[in-house]
């Protein structure tokens, strides 16, 4: 169980989209700063490649946003962030319901040894 490639790539997933959840929460709470520039995490193409190489292990990145800036030179789109908070939350769920779900049958494999 431990280290196969679902596994693996549902902690990846999780790592992720932990990331992802707080460049959000940075990029909301600089809404208004001058000159804030938002971040973006990505890893769903990298996880999609490692898992058809047989691996589900990889490493999110964090790159600034290249969406028009306002006059003050912020990108931050309060909008647009609220609705990735929102993605980001029920993926991280779905996530987190897969892993417990690996857990739960180990456990069951176990009381049944």
């Amino acid at each position: 169980m431990f280290g196969s490639v679902t596994f693996d790539a549902m902690t990846s997933a999780l790592d992720a989209l932990s990331l992802r959840q707080s460049a959000i929460a940075d990029n909301i709470a600089n809404v208004q700063t001058p000159g804030y520039q938002a971040k973006r995490v990505q890893f769903e193409d990298a996880l999609n490649a490692a898992v058809a190489q047989g691996s589900g292990l990889v490493q999110a990145t964090t790159k600034l946003s290249l969406e028009p800036t306002l006059e003050n030179g912020n990108n931050v789109n309060l909008d647009t962030e609220v609705v990735s908070n929102t993605d980001t939350t029920l993926r991280y769920q779905l996530a987190t319901r897969a892993v417990d779900g690996e857990f739960s049958l180990l456990r069951a494999a176990m009381r049944t040894s």
